[in-house]
């Protein structure tokens, strides 16, 4: 079931499109406006097919990574936090399964984003719950809302192929859906 959230940025864009005198254009701001909006039963933004939302993120040694610059790789996003009971249970099965399997490989990347949290939590985070794979920065939650709802609950994982598109969206922590991420991931790097 599609929810439709903040009808009245849609109605606004609408609204501003007849008080601007309308026009191509307005009617453009209007329908993206109202497409931004729609999000998938648990809350994604993004769909598979959909070239991944591109940002900039800062990771935990301080160094940036631009997903559009991993074009040609296999790219993990998992989405994050501290606070959150599932990550932890989570974290640890991406560590074995995922990242100490495929780290070596060139073609690979996997980054936990950390959702609004300071660095110093991210870093004790990481260490709490054993994972070696790199850590980013997510202030006020904007990388994540470029991909789901902003208010939506998370773990997530978000899987990315070679050309930049989304192959696979998870959500929670569910055993079969973990084993067919592994496998896709597997495959893929083949």
């Amino acid at each position: 079931m599609k929810k439709l959230i903040f009808p009245l940025i849609a109605a606004l864009a609408i609204f501003q499109s007849c008080a601007c005198g309308g026009g191509k254009e307005s009617a453009e701001v209007a329908t993206k406006a109202e497409t931004a909006v729609v999000a998938d039963s648990v809350g994604y933004i993004v769909k598979v097919g959909d070239m991944a939302p591109d940002f900039t993120c800062t990771l935990t040694d301080g160094s940036q990574v631009k997903i559009s610059d991993l074009k040609g790789k296999v790219v993990m996003l998992q989405f994050t936090a501290s606070w959150c009971g599932i990550c932890r249970n989570e974290m640890p099965h991406i560590e074995s399964d995922i990242w100490l399997k495929h780290k070596d490989n060139k073609d690979f990347v996997l980054i936990g984003i950390d959702r609004d949290e300071p660095l110093e939590t991210v870093v004790e985070f990481g260490k709490s719950v054993g994972v070696t794979y790199p850590l980013a920065l997510d202030p006020g939650a904007d990388i994540f809302a470029l991909y789901a709802l902003r208010n939506e609950g998370i773990t997530r994982n978000v899987l990315i192929d070679r050309e930049g598109k989304i192959v696979m969206l998870t959500r929670k922590f569910k055993e079969e859906e973990f084993k067919a991420l592994c496998g896709m991931i597997d495959s893929m790097l083949q």
